[in-house]
């Protein structure tokens, strides 16, 4: 038993420290049995708090069209009980660290928490992808780039921390998009200007016609443009990301347009953590979309699995009937506003490598089993102090379906701020529907995104 332990405990580290390990066909058959097509459990958990996953949202309610706010399925759930300080101590277990601060912070902080609805799904086309790839997928250069993967989530049974931030990465969130909406950053008192944002990306990686072979070659994942319409004083202000697969082969190219200037610039420092756009200093580069961008930076580790809390099926918190000002308040957003739900994520950590700065010392992530989003993230300064806390607001896009996030709140715990990106409720929907290219994603469509 001793020396069983030892091995066990050897091929952890080696693991976690970032080992290439391929899933046996054995492993692989498991996808769509016992496990879900992307690698979750299907079952139940021990007490049926998680029910089994059965495929999640398979079609929009009725009434619904594309374009249109996303009706909430559930709108008849009721709250089975609220989280607040009086009886946090009974919940700690399925809270992070960086959750339970935010009670400490905040008098007024709590969560209502409704039945669980495992409500993820993706098109057939991804899970066969999934499938497909499984035993071939394979990080490179350290862990900085994947091969011999396209359109399915690389390592739906993840071996290491490095694959299971690449499944969050590479995750399906459609083939293109275009939104608009924007952040806010209220002040202690709730004041706030609200950032106007039109957005574009092209995932090609999850393009239906994608192989591995056409995407290595080019070494392209995703293209992001952003233009800044509000407030004035900004509006015209302009980035464009060409997001790499082999990031040490070929680091992110980015690109920014200046109205003052009227020029666009290469603009390599939009990466780890610059400060993020008109952030007012709350959140870094690569905590957009809870983590973006090169893993070079970090150690990752692999923790295990665990039930947490997160915010699931939040289409109250997406509603058109939702303003922001009933939305964004001192120190939180709204809680009645929340959904929470307990779900299984996948906990990996991000320490930082001896020589490496970064102003996140430790990263904490908690990834959701069914999606690959992470909805959750602690994050700790040098010193080893829970410093900002994120947290994703996600639901089931059934048009497409994908389940992503429809709002991101950065808790700056020092300055007792927090940014809110996302916000969308009084704004044009997400399409999904929209047609774009290669033309749309150079440095002269950014300058005409810039000055029109």
């Amino acid at each position: 038993m001793k020396k069983l332990t030892l091995l066990s405990s050897a091929i952890a580290l080696v693991l976690s420290a970032g080992a290439l390990a391929k899933v046996s066909p054995d492993q692989v058959a498991r996808l769509g049995a016992d496990l879900t097509p992307l690698g979750a459990e299907k079952a139940a958990n021990k007490d049926g708090s998680i029910p089994a996953w059965e495929g999640g949202i398979t079609a929009a309610p009725s009434g619904y069209k594309p374009g249109d706010h996303h009706p909430d399925p559930f709108s008849g759930d009721k709250v089975l009980f609220t989280i607040d300080k009086s009886n946090l101590a009974k919940y700690k277990d399925t809270l992070s660290p960086g959750q339970l601060a935010l009670f400490d912070l905040y008098p007024t902080y709590k969560m209502n928490v409704y039945q669980t609805r495992r409500t993820a799904s993706y098109p057939q086309y991804v899970y066969d992808a999934t499938k497909d790839i499984a035993g071939k997928a394979e990080l490179v250069q350290g862990g900085n780039g994947i091969i011999n993967a396209a359109i399915g989530i690389p390592f739906p049974i993840p071996a290491n921390g490095l694959e299971a931030i690449w499944n969050h990465t590479v995750r399906y969130r459609g083939v293109a998009a275009t939104r608009n909406g924007g952040q806010a950053a209220p002040t202690a008192t709730g004041d706030y200007t609200l950032i106007g944002f039109d957005e574009q990306i092209m995932f090609k990686y999850s393009d239906k016609a994608a192989t591995a072979q056409a995407l290595q070659a080019e070494n392209i994942l995703f293209r992001f443009k952003q233009s800044v319409t509000t407030p004035a004083r900004l509006a015209g202000t302009a980035l464009l990301v060409h997001e790499t697969m082999d990031q040490v082969k070929t680091p992110r190219q980015a690109w920014t347009y200046n109205t003052g200037q009227r020029r666009v610039r290469r603009a390599p420092n939009v990466a780890y953590d610059a400060p993020g756009t008109a952030s007012d200093g709350l959140r870094t580069t690569d905590d957009f979309d809870m983590f973006n961008g090169s893993p070079d930076r970090y150690n990752w580790k692999l923790v295990g699995k665990k039930e947490l809390y997160i915010p699931y099926n939040s289409y109250k918190l997406h509603s058109k009937d939702a303003k922001y000002a009933d939305i964004l308040k001192p120190g939180h957003i709204n809680p009645e506003y929340v959904r929470w739900e307990k779900h299984r994520v996948w906990q990996v950590e991000a320490q930082l490598k001896d020589g490496m700065r970064h102003v996140y010392g430790k990263r904490v992530f908690f990834i959701d089993e069914d999606s690959w989003q992470i909805h959750v993230a602690d994050l700790y300064d040098a010193r080893g102090e829970l410093y900002r806390v994120a947290v994703a607001h996600g639901l089931n896009y059934y048009e497409v379906p994908t389940h992503w996030s429809t709002l991101e709140v950065y808790h700056d715990l020092n300055s007792r701020r927090y940014i809110a990106i996302g916000l969308d409720n009084e704004d044009k929907m997400y399409d999904f529907s929209v047609k774009l290219s290669d033309n749309d994603f150079t440095p002269a469509a950014l300058r005409r995104e810039g000055t029109r």
